[in-house]
């Protein structure tokens, strides 16, 4: 049995406790400097509480000494420190950042390490980096990668066409934050909420546009090699509109508290939520100029016997899934660790990762 600490107790870290405490294969300790959030963590033998203000670095560094690993389900302002504690320890790292800075940070403390680092282990980044890169391995040149993923209500309901699924302030930072992209072959940044598109899948419209942190590394690791890569983020159509008033009109953006206290009480959660991915890339195989596409939608479904929405079954089997990979040696064991180096086919046929195969969109029980 492997022994784990997640940091971070809202509604991820405990999808992740309860998946990794399902299997009978981890002993999960649940780390949080709130004792509220951790009464509502799930109760199961191989999971433990652990009350810790993760700013304390002495603290934590003595938490995470002779475990296996540490995964941060923190906001991301703070999982940078939990990196500095986990080389420190010398536990591997894993993390769900969209964070750019601090991946650059994680990559920098990752260099010379002797357990593996991991960052943007979710969905986007994360998942769709991994299917991407298979994407484009089909290929023999590139032109585009272009990478679309949402998390929806099912039934939108007011204005904004949308419902709080996850982090506010991961939401805010998308929305806000310089994205990366490749335009003709060249790295570059363009500004969030812009480039707005409008494209179809199985009869419903959405539209799409750049948010901040969705490309991860592959950017990176593709530039030079495709013409034209980008990220957006999909949505109901109008909402884009909304918002962008919000932050330029009004000027929100340079006012996040406020933001984030219209957002958390004016925007009701739920957990009948759709997660939208969409992938295509083109280039030349053979001589000939071809398209290959992925198109997923993940619903909200139970998952170790519990009901969870779309958002933490893909969040969380993310991290899952390349935690499992790890610890089954099939993945780098020291060092920095990219996304896009994980094969499609070892994720999906993970016993978390299987929640995002297609034939699995309308599962009853995944782990």
């Amino acid at each position: 049995m492997k022994h784990i600490v997640v940091v971070g107790a809202g509604k991820i870290g405990g999808s992740i406790a309860l998946m990794l405490a399902e299997t009978g294969d981890y002993a999960v300790i649940v780390a949080d400097r709130n004792p509220e959030q951790l009464i509502k963590i799930d109760r199961h033998p191989a999971i433990s509480t652990a009350t810790l203000d993760i700013t304390d670095h002495v603290k934590l560094v003595a938490t995470l000494k002779g475990k296996f690993a540490v995964l941060s389900a923190a906001p991301f302002s703070l999982t940078g420190g939990i990196a500095e504690a986990a080389l420190e320890a010398g536990v591997h790292y894993l993390d769900l950042t969209e964070d750019v800075a601090t991946t650059k940070k994680v990559e920098e403390l990752a260099a010379g390490a002797n357990a593996a680092f991991i960052p943007q282990c979710g969905l986007a980044p994360g998942f769709i980096s991994i299917v991407a890169n298979d994407l484009a391995n089909r290929f023999d040149t590139l032109d585009s990668v272009r990478m679309r993923v949402g998390a929806l209500p099912q039934y939108p309901s007011n204005a904004l066409n949308y419902n709080l699924t996850w982090s506010t302030d991961g939401l805010i930072n998308e929305y806000i934050e310089p994205c990366e992209a490749i335009v003709e072959g060249k790295a570059v940044t363009v500004p969030a909420m812009e480039e707005r598109e409008e494209f179809s899948l199985d009869g419903v419209t959405y539209e799409a546009f750049n948010t901040s942190g969705g490309l991860g590394t592959l950017a990176k690791s593709l530039e030079g090699h495709v013409r034209t890569m980008n990220y957006r983020t999909i949505r109901y159509p109008g909402h884009q509109a909304i918002i962008k008033a919000l932050l330029n009109d009004l000027n929100l953006r340079n006012r996040r508290e406020v933001l984030k206290d219209l957002f958390e009480n004016a925007l009701p959660a739920t957990m009948q939520d759709v997660v939208v991915i969409f992938v295509t890339v083109c280039g030349w195989r053979d001589g000939r100029y071809l398209q290959e596409t992925y198109a997923n939608k993940v619903y909200a479904g139970v998952v170790a016997g519990k009901l969870m929405s779309a958002i933490q079954i893909t969040t969380a089997a993310g991290i899952t899934t390349v935690l499992d990979l790890l610890a089954q040696g099939k993945l780098t064991a020291r060092g920095f660790v990219r996304q896009e180096e994980i094969a499609l086919a070892d994720f999906l046929g993970n016993r978390f990762g299987r929640v995002y195969h297609p034939q699995a969109a309308h599962f009853k029980e995944a782990v």
